[in-house]
């Protein structure tokens, strides 16, 4: 990836993608910041199963993400599954839009795994972060969205 896209090519790509998706799939607005999530937090996570060598991953405040469900499902009630469930779908097309951006240029298919959820933060073993990217939304919930790779970037 690094000789088709700078790190910095690379970043705007994921910037835009996810503060797209958020906005059309959830309404909820991103935008950058500085402080990471805190207190209790979820991670949903994707790896590339063909074409890149990556994975890709977003840790957020719990509320953020019962937010994005709430939003999704349109009501106010929703169980851990839903959020789980909504939490998975809503990264699935996130890593889509990645995935097909990543096309263009490189003409190389890939594809990601069925993403995965977790309580807390996560990380696979062997990847390190390559850029992280922080945000909160506009009732202050935060997220960091993370490209892992293998090895030190």
């Amino acid at each position: 990836m690094d000789t088709v896209f700078t790190q910095e090519a690379l970043e705007t790509v994921f910037d835009q993608t996810i503060r797209e998706v958020t906005e059309k799939a959830a309404g909820i607005r991103l935008y950058r910041g500085n402080d990471p999530p805190a207190g209790d937090v979820c991670t949903v996570l994707a790896i590339f199963e063909t074409g890149f060598h990556s994975s890709i991953s977003l840790c957020g405040e719990t509320a953020a993400f019962i937010r994005l469900t709430q939003n999704m499902m349109g009501r106010q009630e929703v169980t851990p599954r839903d959020v789980e469930d909504f939490t998975k779908e809503y990264f699935n097309i996130f890593c889509g839009r990645i995935a097909a951006a990543l096309f263009r240029p490189t003409r190389i298919a890939s594809r990601f795994g069925v993403p995965s959820f977790y309580q807390g933060r996560c990380r696979p073993e062997g990847k390190q972060e390559q850029f992280v990217l922080t945000y909160y939304g506009d009732q202050e919930e935060r997220l960091q969205l993370a490209h892992l790779i293998t090895g030190a970037p």
